[in-house]
């Protein structure tokens, strides 16, 4: 597998102060922190949209060659960032210093692909926790349900096997069923027993007084 980086610019950030703060942001730059066990922590900003683009076109375990002015590139991976519950906009982003010869756990999305022979599909696992170094962290898993039918299940132990990466879930977790679908006629076999719904808590009290 030939790894190539994404390069994102920043900026060294010395003045905290919610005015400051806030000017950069109407700039498009977002407050950012890097940190990693050899390096310490140190305050810069990126651009907004490069920062956005970045993670949606490569991924959110995106290795990112990130350049600090004045000092040499860090190979760094996204770990977490703030977004305006309103707006959407970002206002904070953390990264950390990668050792790329170091394996290290984090969460891959699960998609699946197809569709079953027959039934409903249903998925109760969408992520599952990878462990590889991080130019082998893959961006998603896809899963191929096409030969699946009504009763069928995929477990982790199906996707889990990888010579790049290696999922550590239970092997027994189930990713996604194909059920049989809910027919009219069970809809109405429901509604024909005429059992009364049971209450608990304040929802029996409710009716008690009613």
């Amino acid at each position: 597998m030939i790894w190539m980086s994404v390069t994102l610019n920043a900026m060294k950030r010395e003045d905290h102060t919610k005015s400051t703060t806030k000017q950069l942001r109407e700039n498009g730059q977002v407050p950012a922190v890097v940190y990693g066990k050899e390096n310490g922590s140190k305050s810069i900003s990126v651009d907004s949209i490069t920062l956005l683009k970045t993670v949606r076109d490569e991924g959110k375990n995106a290795v990112i060659s990130l350049q600090i002015q004045g000092e040499s590139p860090l190979d760094v991976m996204l770990h977490d960032y703030q977004t305006d519950k309103i707006t959407d906009d970002l206002l904070h982003a953390d990264f950390y210093v990668v050792n790329m010869s170091q394996e290290l756990e984090t969460t891959v999305p699960v998609r699946l692909v197809g569709e079953p022979e027959n039934g409903v599909v249903q998925q109760p696992l969408y992520e599952v926790n990878v462990r590889a170094t991080p130019n082998h962290i893959p961006n998603e898993i896809t899963v191929d349900i096409s030969n699946k039918s009504i009763g069928d299940i995929v477990t982790v132990a199906e996707i889990g096997e990888s010579s790049t990466y290696q999922v550590t879930d239970d092997p027994e977790t189930v990713v996604a069923s194909v059920l049989a679908p809910t027919t009219n006629a069970d809809m109405e076999g429901q509604e024909e027993t005429g059992e009364e719904p049971e209450f608990t808590g304040e929802a029996q009290s409710e009716a008690n007084e009613e």
